[in-house]
Parts: C-alpha cells; sequence; structure tokens
C-alpha cells in the first residue's frame, strides 16, 4: 500500500520536458524591428539635385522632394538658409543607424554652396506599412555593421534629446506671410512655406466651416522647444479656424538638428 501510495503521489507531479519539447515550446526569435527616422533636409532649390544624387549614392530607398518658399529674417539667412527664396524640402525614410552617414555625405556637399547651404534634422517615426518594413528588415544587419564601425563620430551628433520641435501649419492660401509674421513676433527665426490643397470631412465643413478642396499653404517652423507653445499659441490667436486663414496648427519632437554648411 505505501508503495502505491507514493508511486501515485509522484506520478502526479508535472514531468520536466525533454530538450526538444522545451525547444519546441519556446517561440522562434522575431527578426529586429529596424528604428526608422524620418530625415528632413531644407535647401535652396538649384542645390537640391546634390541631396538627391547624395540619397541615390547611399542607396537611400525613399525620398520625395517638394518646392516651397522661405520666409525668413536676414539675421539667420546665412546661419540656415531659410531666406525668401525657392526651397526644396527633402523628405527621406532611413535607418537611424544610416542617418549619420547621409548627413555627412549632404554636408559634404553643400559646404561648397557657403554659409546658409540648408538645414537637416529627423523625426522618430512610429508605424508604418509592412511591405515598406520589409524592405528595411532585409538590410538590417548591414547597417548593424555601420553602427559598430563607429560613424557616429564623423562630424555629426546623433541624439535622442529632443531641443527642437517642428511646427506645421495649414491655412488658406495666401495667408502665409501673415502667419509668419505673428509667428516671428512670438519668437519664431524663420519658415518654409509649400503649396498644398486641402481636403476636410463634410462634418468639419459644417461644425467649422473649412473649406474643401481649396488652395492652401503649409507652413513649417522649425524652433526650439521652449518657444513652441508661445508661437503656436499666437497662431491660433490669430490665424485659427474662426479666422479667415482658417488655420490647423501642430508639432512634432525633432532630433538631431544640423546646419548644412558647418
Amino acid at each position: 500500500m505505501a508503495k502505491n501510495f507514493f508511486a501515485n503521489l509522484f506520478s502526479k507531479l508535472p514531468k520536466k520536458n525533454s530538450a526538444a519539447q522545451q525547444d519546441a515550446a519556446v517561440p522562434p526569435p522575431q527578426p529586429k524591428i529596424p528604428l526608422l527616422k524620418l530625415v528632413f533636409f531644407i535647401v535652396d532649390w538649384h542645390s537640391s539635385g546634390v541631396v538627391s544624387d547624395v540619397c541615390v549614392e547611399e542607396k537611400i530607398r525613399f525620398h520625395f522632394t517638394s518646392k516651397g518658399k522661405g520666409t525668413a529674417n536676414s539675421e539667420i539667412l546665412d546661419l540656415l538658409g531659410i531666406g525668401s527664396t525657392e526651397k526644396a524640402v527633402i523628405i527621406c525614410i532611413e535607418q537611424e543607424v544610416g542617418v549619420p552617414v547621409l548627413m555627412k555625405e549632404v554636408r559634404n556637399k553643400l559646404k561648397a554652396y557657403g554659409p546658409g547651404a540648408g538645414i537637416g534634422f529627423t523625426v522618430p517615426l512610429s508605424a508604418i506599412n509592412d511591405p515598406v518594413l520589409l524592405i528595411f528588415k532585409q538590410s538590417i544587419f548591414k547597417n548593424e555593421k555601420i553602427a559598430a564601425g563607429n560613424l557616429y563620430d564623423e562630424g555629426v551628433n546623433m541624439t535622442n534629446e529632443y531641443s527642437h520641435d517642428l511646427i506645421v501649419s495649414f491655412v488658406n492660401h495666401g495667408y502665409s506671410d501673415e502667419l509668419m509674421n505673428t509667428a516671428r513676433a512670438a519668437g519664431a527665426t524663420g519658415g518654409t512655406v509649400i503649396n498644398a490643397r486641402g481636403q476636410a470631412h463634410h462634418g468639419a465643413v459644417k461644425f467649422f466651416g473649412v473649406a474643401v478642396q481649396d488652395e492652401k499653404e503649409m507652413i513649417l517652423i522649425l524652433t526650439r522647444r521652449e518657444k513652441k507653445t508661445e508661437i503656436m499659441q499666437a497662431i491660433c490667436e490669430s490665424h485659427g479656424l474662426n479666422s479667415e486663414a482658417q488655420g490647423i496648427v501642430l508639432s512634432v519632437p525633432v532630433d538631431n538638428v544640423i546646419g548644412l554648411s558647418m
């Protein structure tokens, strides 16, 4: 009886899985998800081809160019190159580890254009569609080797600290100059205007009176973080949805801000 009792007792204890069973129970490791950034370059229109050529040379998978108009006072024209001239806004998608190389190469090529060559900065991505992400996953090991090569020390100091914000405003066509005057009075140093076309849901039209398929202007203002709130409040008060400008304003955090002529 005692023998049977102990046999029954220990047979109820969980059995240790074999090594093969343990391996089967552990889910296979998932492929790493690369950290992606939106990289912005704002340069004079005549030098946009230089940036585009660098993107091709560095095998940047996606880059998009839009024409804009700079609106800055002369105080920062020589520093950032965002004066009242035709501008190019080039937006790239790149892995975080590859951004220092890209920025370094763009800056080296634009040095010949002297002071005011333009500005570059990055915005972190929180999501992207799967087919595009797969393209970046295929080269993640190559980019890990780039990171291991310590290229971060070659002239571009990369940080994840958000010392700046990008204020994005959408207003009816013809109101960008007024908005920039308001923004400057609140502490902004300059911005870039891009022509756009607005569309709104019928609910927004009914509630706010937002025009559908109207010519719009998108204004990009890069500013230090401590100035952001004051600038946005001034824009909302003078050019918000209840004004003739019918402005919408938002902001996103920005890191890795560099002047391209340094």
